[in-house]
């Protein structure tokens, strides 16, 4: 069984796509139809814009979706994945790769994700930190003794875990993790506090362009984070992409239960191609994975 891949916001970098966008017509079709979409030239500012300017989150998050759609459909596309999943914004492309969604439906809502949790960072500040070191259930713990919105976000590998907040209670949480003989816990450069509780004003409002979208049954199963297993029925997978914005990535659960289903190889697609590799080789050094 081979599963395919797909990275979220971090995997992006400066030119991403050029090379794709003159090289393979399939490619460049995606990249053209995305500009249509939008009624923008997200192209460009993939192309030629800055490291700043991607890392806006109504830029990341359309461009990497983007990217890793026409790197799945370079040279006509044509793969058979057994099983499919995403890392937080890659969940979607993972349901374009698996047929769950349309390219079209797929970049529409990501572009709407993307702007609604834009709007919830500025409404309620909020930040994330990595606490490298320490058992998942000791973070746990210390994140339900903190008096503020502080939650587990990203179970990226085992011993390294992401946590979500307010800005105050990141703060007191770095301290007390520290304290804890955590290996690092340092406040990471986000914009806001993804995947906690802090996100419910754009869960809302993805939850309602969800309800409108069409989702179709997929060709084979993706593991989806909140749950870490693999989902084929449309009904759940809606209702688990909505829980994504508030819920954990149970990433770490994911590539444990993928493994142990049967997944022998994984092909990494979109982004830089060494995010979703090098974690599984956290789990399993040996374990085989490729970049498409």
């Amino acid at each position: 069984m081979i599963a395919y891949v797909f990275p979220g916001q971090g995997a992006q970098f400066e030119g991403m796509g050029k090379d794709l966008y003159s090289a393979d017509k399939d490619s460049k079709s995606i990249f053209d139809k995305a500009d249509d979409v939008l009624g923008y030239k997200l192209s460009e500012i993939m192309f030629d814009g800055s490291a700043e300017d991607l890392k806006e989150t109504k830029i990341t998050q359309p461009a990497l979706f983007v990217h890793a759609i026409a790197s799945y459909h370079k040279g006509g596309g044509g793969h058979k994945p057994s099983a499919v999943a995403g890392h937080s914004l890659g969940e979607f492309s993972a349901l374009v790769a698996n047929g769950t969604l349309t390219f079209e439906d797929g970049l529409q809502l990501v572009y709407q994700r993307a702007m609604a949790m834009q709007a919830a960072c500025d409404k309620v500040p909020g930040t994330m930190a990595a606490i490298l070191g320490l058992e998942n259930a000791q973070v746990e713990e210390i994140c339900s003794g903190i008096d503020e919105v502080v939650v587990p976000a990203n179970y990226n590998c085992p011993g390294q875990l992401v946590i979500s907040g307010s800005k105050s209670g990141i703060d007191v949480a770095v301290e007390k993790f520290t304290e804890a003989g955590a290996r690092r816990a340092i406040v990471l450069p986000v914009g806001g506090a993804f995947h906690s509780p802090l996100m419910m004003p754009a869960q809302e409002q993805l939850a309602e362009a969800i309800e409108k979208t069409s989702f179709h049954t997929p060709n084979c199963p993706v593991y989806q984070n909140v749950s870490a297993k693999p989902e084929t029925d449309p009904g759940i997978i809606k209702a688990n992409l909505v829980a994504q914005l508030t819920g954990a990535v149970k990433w770490t659960q994911t590539m444990e239960n993928m493994i142990s289903d049967g997944v022998k190889s994984i092909i990494e697609v979109g982004g830089n191609g060494k995010v979703i590799s090098g974690l599984f080789k956290k789990v399993d050094r040996k374990f085989p994975t490729s970049a498409l």
